[in-house]
């Protein structure tokens, strides 16, 4: 049996772990929306162990963090370096 941390990983779509009233988050979310891409999104003030997993994933408490499903994960992104790895990822 695996657990949460290690599928937290190398989720099956992109993930981000967030906050509605983190400005960073919102950015981001809005960047993943307007690109039409399906991603889960772990709302950290819903999910009790949310915040937990994230820091588990990144190292760090900073919000948001998008993880990538080939394991690749950014936090605190900017818009370049999360449309980067968008186009990275819709090529390969």
């Amino acid at each position: 049996m695996t657990s949460p941390v290690s599928s937290d990983l190398y989720p099956e779509r992109i993930t981000m772990y967030g906050a509605d009233w983190c400005r960073d988050c919102r950015r981001s979310k809005a960047l993943l929306d307007d690109r039409g891409i399906d991603y889960d999104y772990i709302d950290l003030e819903a999910v009790v162990d949310g915040a937990d997993r994230a820091k588990a994933i990144s190292g760090r408490t900073q919000i948001p963090v998008v993880v990538f499903p080939d394991g690749s994960h950014f936090t605190e992104p900017t818009d370049a370096e999360l449309v980067a790895k968008l186009d990275e990822a819709i090529a390969a």
